[in-house]
């Protein structure tokens, strides 16, 4: 049986901890409030360069964010 890799997120959890409200991290990302909902929740998966442009945003690393279940 082939396991799938999953891509997980604390995108959630690292906003809340810098006070950060959907709205205002996708204003700093250039994209919606519903596409950050949309990562939080795990029903979108951001390209390269939009995950790259959210870790710069909240100051962290790739892995620090991003993790694969």
């Amino acid at each position: 049986m082939e396991s799938q890799l999953i891509l997980k997120n604390r995108l959630k959890e690292i906003r809340a901890e810098q006070k950060l409200s959907q709205a205002k991290l996708a204003e700093m990302v250039g994209v919606s409030r519903n596409t950050i909902s949309s990562i939080e929740t795990g029903q979108f998966n951001p390209t390269a360069k939009l995950a790259l442009v959210i870790c710069i945003a909240l100051d962290k690393k790739f892995e620090d964010i991003f993790y694969f279940d």
